[in-house]
């Protein structure tokens, strides 16, 4: 089940991201296991705002969380993350389906976001969910803005992309 995230998730969320984080070292990006989750004021502020979603298990007990920003006037995936142990049960695609209906929802026309090129869950599986290169020429000043935020973080040690699809499903 998908809900909105409340105050008492956003340890559990910080947790995930941890968890999540943990295989990046099997492909030796141990910085990026290593990077601290947002802090909980941060959070707070997402689930405020109603950008902060939680898949929950039978017990409402968060297994994996999303993020959504406004980023030149779309709707923009800023972190997703699933707790290792329920990987693979397609809980990422169903936080990310909540956000493009948000996004939709919003009056906005396509949902970004930022990822690692070869990272076989990153770019790789976003195709799979319909999302394509954004070309660099096409980027707007916020997402131009937010790449280079990550570049100056040293992410682009690894290849990035940024993402997008548009916010109804094509028939």
């Amino acid at each position: 089940m998908i809900r909105l995230a409340r105050a008492d998730d956003l340890l559990m969320m910080q947790e995930i991201e941890r968890a999540a984080g943990e295989a990046f070292r099997a492909l030796g990006m141990d910085s990026i296991a290593e990077d601290e989750p947002l802090p909980v004021d941060e959070l707070s502020s997402y689930a405020a705002a109603g950008r902060a979603w939680v898949s929950v298990d039978g017990l409402d007990y968060p297994v994996a969380y999303l993020l959504a920003d406004v980023v030149d006037g779309d709707g923009h995936v800023e972190q997703v993350s699933v707790y290792p142990d329920q990987a693979h049960q397609g809980l990422g695609r169903e936080l990310l389906h909540a956000a493009r209906v948000w996004t939709r929802g919003h009056g906005m026309q396509r949902q970004t976001l930022s990822t690692f090129r070869d990272v076989p869950w990153n770019a790789p599986y976003y195709r799979r969910l319909g999302f394509e290169v954004l070309d660099a020429g096409s980027w707007g000043p916020e997402l131009t803005r937010l790449m280079q935020h990550e570049a100056a973080l040293g992410l682009t040690r690894w290849p990035r992309v940024a993402m997008w699809r548009p916010a109804v499903p094509p028939t």
